[in-house]
């Protein structure tokens, strides 16, 4: 029984093909989420594949039914040992977004798993069922070197509607969260920073989905006859998102900007390269908050985007003067923003432009920004755990660059969160030709079971120097 034998059983694990066998169950089951009709199928993903995995590991396991209306299932698993030091909480999510079956290339199927080379294409091998199978067998794998016992208590969330914005996942935690009680969370989702760098990221940054209108009358009237009479919607439009974000993407709004770019997080991403994959577009180093580097920019700092812009008929443009324009935009956002008052302050900033004709909402769902302290006890042991493990230096990001209900985990259930993921930037997440990269899970399988290790050898003395710590803080105020 050692830490060795542990790593190398979860590497065996995918040398003999049971890393495969899983998957290739997983994948086949079509759990697109925001297809109505296949509601029953993710209750069998729970019920037919997951929840047998967990029960002959000792989860005791429930099915809960979404709070939400017409909202997705959830899987609360737990399993507990006597005496047990601490408790972790993970996370994962078995849907998917839809197949997109006739988008992907030939030769591939998104309900089947290819092989070509390093790369497993499949739906959903990415995000997020390859990254919580490997979590599941790592810690199948510790146990067993173990004998069944680990000395902390493991608690499992596994939602099916992640990928419809994970409607009722805050309301059961808070329903639930005496149940889901825990001392620290660990889970898995997006991309490493690059392929080869075992990555660990503490949060994500917030988003805010708002539109932008211009509503300026019925139909459109004859450039010809009207052109210098009447005002542009698109023109109108055009120059308040140019208010709001000048021509290099800066924000020009400084109550949209966080209050600051703390030290801790420069130091974590003194050394984070951005981009440089084969398929990564090139960085326009000009574009955005300047004086930052890319990685401060991406994971630091807040950002403006307009997603959509339409006014006429695009696609048939005829010799009149719209009505009306519009504007799907987003604010990326890091810990440290007023995102409750992101709308009331860009309202009262194209009010005081002379803007008032422009309309804004608040559309879709809103993620809010988490980010653990760089300098926890949790991160300085997790980051040591995976270079033991990889033999590489872990890449550490204060938060991912994209959003993620992280806010559930941080916020409702209080809890430190580590987040390790297991897919890389370039493995076409919601697109089609969604692939998995074989050698990053691999290691992957490796770096969670020396965490899973970890935390049963060191985890409760970092957890008794963490509360300690805690503790002193709180006597200074």
């Amino acid at each position: 029984m050692s830490r060795a034998q542990a790593i190398a059983q979860a590497g065996a694990y995918f040398d003999d093909g049971s890393f495969m066998a899983a998957m290739q169950r997983r994948v086949a089951i079509r759990t697109e989420s925001q297809e109505a009709a296949s509601r029953p199928i993710l209750y069998d993903y729970l019920n037919q594949e997951i929840i047998p995995e967990l029960q002959g590991m000792g989860f005791s396991c429930e099915v809960v039914d979404n709070p939400i209306a017409g909202g997705s299932p959830f899987l609360l698993a737990e399993r507990s040992e006597a005496g047990a030091a601490l408790t972790v909480l993970t996370y994962g999510h078995g849907d998917v977004v839809r197949g997109y079956d006739k988008q992907w290339r030939a030769g591939l199927n998104p309900w089947e798993i290819v092989v070509e080379g390093d790369r497993w294409y499949g739906r959903g091998t990415a995000d997020n069922k390859g990254q919580h199978t490997i979590n599941f067998a790592a810690l199948a794998q510790v146990m067993q070197q173990r004998n069944g016992k680990l000395g902390y208590n493991v608690k499992v969330i596994l939602e099916m509607g992640e990928e419809t914005g994970s409607p009722g996942l805050k309301e059961v935690a808070a329903l639930h969260k005496q149940k889901l009680k825990s001392d620290l969370f660990i889970g898995s989702d997006g991309p490493r920073v690059n392929a080869p760098t075992p990555t660990m990221f503490l949060g994500s940054r917030g988003g805010c989905n708002f539109d932008l209108r211009v509503n300026l009358r019925d139909g459109g009237h004859h450039s010809g006859n009207w052109g210098g009479l009447l005002r542009n919607p698109g023109v109108r439009l055009a120059n308040a998102i140019a208010c709001l974000v000048d021509g290099k993407g800066r924000i020009r709004v400084p109550s949209l900007l966080p209050s600051s770019l703390p030290q801790s997080v420069r130091n974590a991403l003194a050394d984070v390269q951005v981009g440089g994959g084969p398929t990564d577009p090139e960085i326009d180093v000009n574009w955005g908050e300047p004086g930052m580097t890319p990685a401060e920019r991406v994971f630091g700092w807040n950002t403006l985007e307009v997603l959509a812009f339409k006014t006429g008929n695009p696609e048939a443009p005829v010799n009149a003067i719209p009505g009306q324009a519009s504007a799907h935009c987003q604010i990326r956002f890091v810990v440290g923003s007023d995102d409750k008052n992101f709308i009331a302050n860009i309202r009262a900033h194209l009010n005081a432009h002379g803007y008032t004709d422009v309309e804004v909402s608040l559309s879709g769902v809103q993620f809010n920004a988490t980010r653990l302290n760089p300098d926890d006890d949790w991160v300085r042991w997790g980051l040591a755990s995976m270079q033991q493990t990889s033999g590489k230096r872990p890449t550490l990001l204060p938060n991912l660059g994209g959003s993620l209900p992280n806010d559930v985990f941080a916020d409702v259930l209080g809890l430190p969160t580590l987040w390790v993921p297991h897919s890389y930037p370039a493995c076409s997440q919601h697109a089609p030709n969604e692939h998995i990269l074989a050698s990053v899970s691999r290691e992957s399988l490796q770096v969670m079971a020396g965490l899973f290790w970890d935390l049963a050898e060191q985890g409760p003395q970092v957890l008794a120097a963490r509360n300690r710590a805690t503790a002193l803080e709180q006597t200074r105020y």
